[in-house]
């Protein structure tokens, strides 16, 4: 079996430090969360940019300092966020397109996206995350001509049946690499037996990991570590160590994926085995 590849979610785009005091937002802040999430286990680090006041940010030059102060820091693997909502597609790749991380994540098509809080009976989220298809082909032709790995981020099973006449066109070429994200309210409820079913649609051959929401993220993470696959952890899906036990950063969050994977008896993945078992050229 493959050693498993643990990924780095650092701070997202709607967490903020009123809900958890760890989530870094400034460039420094979140290369250090990086750098503590790469020592502690992860060979991929998602990111996310945001404003020093915690807002979404999108500009270029942003991006460019996180991605300097990473490799300061540490030779993890990049993966850059392309998910919004409201932003032209244009402004969503242009840092992947001119900076040229390793890999980025794409959004495999549209839905609800929301969250629900039990405590209030409200839904405290609730948007509409446009994907269409020829924004999907833009970013993937985008991406390919920037020698960047298209991370599919899978929030159903649909989302993965649309990978199929990209396949057919061209437009999408092996090594395939596939998030299922399971647990937002508008996709699929995160449960071992809907995980099985998603790695079940998988085109044969495709590289996964599972992203679990809130303290899913656990059953769920040890769920793919049997099945052979990878897993992503960090404070964009879950604050949460245990049930009111929160993190105090990234690297708490890796640690645990890392005790996980030597409990079940899977061997955890530089970051060399990780580009070598992902087939990213180094």
């Amino acid at each position: 079996m493959n050693k498993c590849v643990i990924t780095a979610a650092l701070t997202g785009v709607l967490a903020r430090r009123d809900l958890c005091p760890a989530i870094p937002y400034t460039p420094p802040e979140i290369a250090e969360e990086a750098r503590r999430a790469a020592e502690a286990g992860a060979a991929i680090v998602h990111i996310h940019a945001r404003t020093p006041e915690g807002g979404p940010d999108w500009s270029l030059d942003t991006f460019r300092e996180i991605l300097a102060e990473i490799r300061a820091r540490t030779d993890v693997i990049v993966n850059f966020s392309t998910g919004a909502v409201g932003i032209p597609p244009e402004e969503r790749i242009a840092h992947v397109r001119d900076l040229r991380p390793e890999m980025a994540a794409l959004n495999m098509g549209s839905m609800n996206y929301a969250l629900y809080s039990r405590s209030r009976k409200e839904i405290v989220v609730d948007h509409v995350f446009a994907n269409p298809f020829r924004d999907i082909r833009f970013f993937l032709e985008t991406m390919k001509s920037a020698g960047v790995r298209p991370e599919m981020e899978c929030f159903d099973s649909g989302h993965i049946g649309n990978t199929a006449p990209l396949i057919d066109m061209g437009v999408l070429e092996p090594p395939l690499q596939f998030s299922l994200i399971m647990g937002v309210l508008g996709g699929i409820p995160g449960s071992v037996r809907n995980l099985v079913h998603q790695v079940g649609s998988l085109p044969a051959g495709s590289h996964w990991q599972v992203i679990g929401v809130g303290l899913d993220q656990w059953p769920l993470a040890a769920a793919a570590i049997g099945l052979g696959g990878n897993v992503r952890v960090g404070l964009e899906d879950n604050f949460y160590l245990e049930e009111g036990k929160m993190a105090a950063g990234n690297g708490e969050l890796v640690e645990k994926a890392v005790a996980m994977c030597r409990e079940l008896g899977r061997e955890v993945a530089s970051v060399a085995e990780a580009r070598r078992q992902l087939e990213l050229s180094a």
